[in-house]
């Protein structure tokens, strides 16, 4: 199914437009997610499920042959010997949906993630902090 093509609100709208196996991929890359960043909210951002804490921390989507996890450049950058094995851009990561997600991994990447967000949001001034 291409979720391209369809409007959703929320994770679970956008999870459910997928076949039970590929579901099940994804329900557990949220609950690792989650569990690293449990002070995080979800929401749609960019038309895929995304984590939010001090700006946006990470986004998943369902493709073809893979799942794309986008912990931005630094998440990449940070961890680019882990991710050698598999295909990357500056911003993104392909797990291929023949093979087990990494969740351990990706929950290290979202607690480095979590920190950055958190530092940012601090060095910020004070009235110009953003929501969330």
């Amino acid at each position: 199914m291409n979720s391209d093509q369809v409007q959703y609100t929320n994770v679970d709208e956008y999870i459910a437009l997928f076949p039970a196996e590929i579901q099940a991929k994804l329900q557990a890359l949220r609950a690792a997610i989650a569990a690293a960043a449990p002070e995080a909210t979800e929401k749609i951002s960019y038309q895929m499920p995304t984590f939010y804490l001090h700006g946006n921390l990470v986004h998943f989507a369902a493709h073809p042959h893979h799942i794309g996890f986008y912990p931005a450049p630094s998440g990449i950058a940070a961890f680019q010997s882990e991710l050698a094995r598999y295909k990357t851009s500056k911003g993104a990561v392909q797990f291929p949906l023949d093979e087990p997600l990494p969740l351990a991994l990706v929950a290290e990447i979202v607690r480095s993630r979590v920190a950055e967000n958190v530092r940012q949001a601090q060095a910020k001034p004070r009235g110009k902090r953003a929501a969330g």
